[in-house]
């Protein structure tokens, strides 16, 4: 069959209405009553955060595109204006969807298992709250007046203020505007005496009940709480001599007063007082979120930390270590003598860990060359990287400093790195180094040798209890040789680099995924058995898209488990009627990238690991790498995993051709299949088994 098919707008999802229908599968979660409470709350929290990002970011982008007279349709025909009205339509849903679950299940079930948070005013009048707010709080407090003489104040993105309407004593009519900032730097969460678990007030509260102390003479007629979410896309133009740092630093201050993009407002607020901060903020009246609730949902996650309450929350992760004994002190033996293929968080992140550390104590190590994109605050690995400086190694590292509002801190750790020796590259001018690899040259008996470490997450340690991921571990000297032409690359002037094992975006990944794809169509189109199973985080390039469609008219079986943003309609006939798509939503974030090709099966399939996901800025702008699984029974492995996806019949949604998800219909007899659970317990039996065999005592888990 001919794939020369022209694809129309029918046959897109817009992108960020099919973000928002991933948000609400996590809002979904949030609701799920056979997930322990305090979970569910935290799911509610996510799904606020994610909010908050989508309109900082892709709401932000949209109305730039409409103020510049940006036409231009999306993939699904939709310019920036129909997207904005439809995101509205959809969002003012979702957080009234958000606030009936938190206000009218999360909370009040909260409140019987002895945790207390009380969103109004009462028990503000507490002489113990009064002290806290006279010693701890009114010290930090600043009114801001707002009249001819003193413009509307710019209020940072996503803090809380509250909203003053005053009137003289005295009987005058003018009517004054104030703004009180609730101080970040303060716990929201009050804590105030309770004979039953723990009782919060909210800060705001008690500022509010307070507001006479700031405002002596003038009488309060209205008192309400906002939050002012602001353009946080960083405008990187590099002309005129500035260094890549100094544009990301200056940019990451220019955040600070970006233009408003959302006003979120009690949903008691008078239309007189909504009306004047509008204005004042220059915002559409469908950009006005009128809550009705406490605002700012991300405060429940403080919640989800409190001591005890154990049986509230899913139990504690158990990862498995894949070294044994001995093993985890020698790691370099390990890998001369086989690769370390990890799955993240049911294996254990310590062995990346343990092979930098080890690496900066080896006096037989020379160099270590790596990519760090996000990293956690203390992190360990770059611990180890500034005492291998320290002790004199060579140590090179490509900081991508852009990793959207992570800049402060990757600028902040990458400084100590340099202050430490090492030699640190801020970024690839251009392009955003989104690779996930490392580099250790060591001297042995028989010469150099090579180590490198290839993954599909971050060098985060906190991130990989709670992100599924793929990390590869090898003595490979093809990947070695390749990885050390990577860095090359990077580091210098070289033209791209001819790779023969890994493959790098922007110059090759593109046409190296789309030549696998149309080699399965061409199998199948001769009538053989073709495949494809793909694992991403989002599918959106209209070119990959495309490739997928015309492998599946030609009879190519694909398998699609998309996480969050699929741009791709499946069921479509004649279409994409062989295209299946399931998106996991459960504990753990699903992230890795994994690409499986059936090549004629047999032994023969092509299975492949990568940081990218089929997105156009992954594909085209930013430095990616997909390296290959080549060992069998690592192979197997993933492959198994990639299976199991498409079994689950608990968490997982299949995306229907109309756009929206259902949940995995589970017939009459079939046991649950939780995949996640399934995949945790696989990793524990397997460790074990291999234990014994060894006759290995294992280390505990880390938790």
């Amino acid at each position: 069959m001919s794939p020369n098919v022209k694809y129309g707008a029918k046959h897109f999802i817009n992108r960020e209405l099919s973000w928002l229908a991933f948000n609400e599968r996590v809002l979904q979660e949030a609701r799920d009553t056979n997930t322990p409470l305090l979970e569910r709350v935290k799911f509610a929290a996510i799904a606020a955060s994610n909010l908050d990002e989508f309109f900082m970011v892709r709401v932000a982008g949209l109305k730039h595109a409409v103020e510049t007279a940006d036409s231009e349709p999306d993939l699904a025909g939709l310019t920036a204006a129909d997207q904005l009205r439809a995101i509205a339509e959809r969002c003012h849903a979702f957080v009234e969807s958000l606030y009936a679950l938190t206000t009218g299940e999360l909370l009040p079930a909260l409140a019987t298992q002895g945790i207390r948070l009380s969103t109004g005013t009462e028990q503000t009048g507490n002489p113990a709250v009064g002290a806290h707010f006279r010693d701890a709080v009114l010290p930090v407090l600043t009114p801001m007046a707002i009249d001819r003489a003193r413009p509307f104040p710019l209020l940072a993105s996503l803090t809380l203020n509250v909203a003053v309407l005053l009137a003289p004593a005295g009987g005058e009519d003018e009517r004054r505007l104030a703004v009180v900032q609730v101080p970040p730097g303060l716990s929201r969460l009050v804590p105030v005496p309770s004979d039953h678990g723990r009782a919060f007030l909210l800060l705001e509260n008690v500022i509010r009940a307070h507001l006479s102390q700031l405002f002596p003479g003038q009488e309060i007629l209205e008192a309400q709480v906002m939050r002012v979410a602001r353009d946080a896309e960083l405008d990187l133009d590099e002309e005129g001599g500035r260094t890549h740092l100094e544009a990301v630093e200056r940019e990451v201050r220019r955040r600070r007063r970006g233009d408003a993009v959302r006003l979120e407002m009690e949903a008691n607020a008078s239309r007189e007082l909504v009306e004047l901060l509008r204005g004042q903020l220059e915002l559409e009246p469908a950009d006005v979120y009128l809550i009705p609730g406490p605002l700012d949902v991300r405060l429940l996650a403080g919640l989800t930390d409190l001591p005890g309450f154990d049986t509230l929350r899913d139990p504690a992760v158990q990862p498995a270590d894949v070294l044994m004994g001995p093993e985890q002190d020698s790691i370099f033996a390990v890998l001369d003598a086989h690769d370390i293929l990890v799955h993240h968080p049911y294996d254990s992140f310590e062995p990346v860990l343990a092979l930098i550390d080890q690496a900066a104590e080896d006096p037989d190590v020379l160099a270590i060359k790596q990519t760090l994109y996000r990293v956690s605050a203390g992190s360990p690995l770059t611990a180890s990287l500034r005492k291998a400086a320290e002790r004199g190694k060579q140590v090179t590292v490509l900081v991508e400093v852009t990793a959207r509002f992570d800049e402060e801190r990757n600028i902040a750790w990458a400084r100590a790195l340099e202050e430490a020796g090492a030699h640190v590259i801020y970024g690839v001018r251009g392009y955003k180094t989104h690779a996930k690899i490392c580099l250790i040259v060591k001297r042995t008996s028989r010469g150099l040798r090579r180590y490198v470490h290839l993954g599909t997450g971050n060098y985060n340690e906190r991130t990989a209890r709670l992100y599924t991921d793929f990390g590869l571990m090898s003595s490979s000297a093809a990947l070695a040789a390749d990885a050390a032409s990577f860095f090359n690359a990077l580091t210098g002037y070289s033209d791209p680099p001819r790779l023969n094992t890994l493959t790098m975006a922007p110059t090759g990944l593109r046409r190296r995924m789309l030549k696998l794809i149309e080699r399965e169509r061409r199998r199948a189109e001769a009538g053989h058995p073709a495949e494809i199973i793909a694992k991403m985080n989002s599918l959106v390039d209209r070119e990959m898209i495309e490739a997928l469609y015309d492998a599946s008219r030609s009879g190519v079986q694909i398998g699609l488990n998309v996480r969050g943003i699929c741009a791709l309609r499946p069921g479509i006939p004649e279409i994409s009627a062989n295209i299946e798509v399931v998106s996991i939503v459960d504990r753990f974030l699903e992230h890795a990238r994994v690409y499986y090709f059936m090549n004629g099966g047999a032994g023969d399939e092509l299975v492949y690991l990568s940081s990218a996901d089929w997105m156009t800025r992954n594909l085209d702008k930013r430095v990616e790498l997909l390296f290959p699984v080549l060992q069998a029974d690592h192979k197997a492995s993933v492959i198994n995993v990639l299976r199991s996806m498409f079994r689950d019949n608990v968490k997982a949604r299949t995306l229907k051709s109309d756009g929206t998800y259902v949940r995995a219909a589970r017939k009459r007899g079939d046991a649950e299949f939780r995949v996640q659970q399934v995949l945790q317990s696989d990793a524990r039996r397997r460790v074990t088994a291999a234990a014994e065999r060894a006759g290995v005592i294992l280390r505990p888990a880390v938790k």
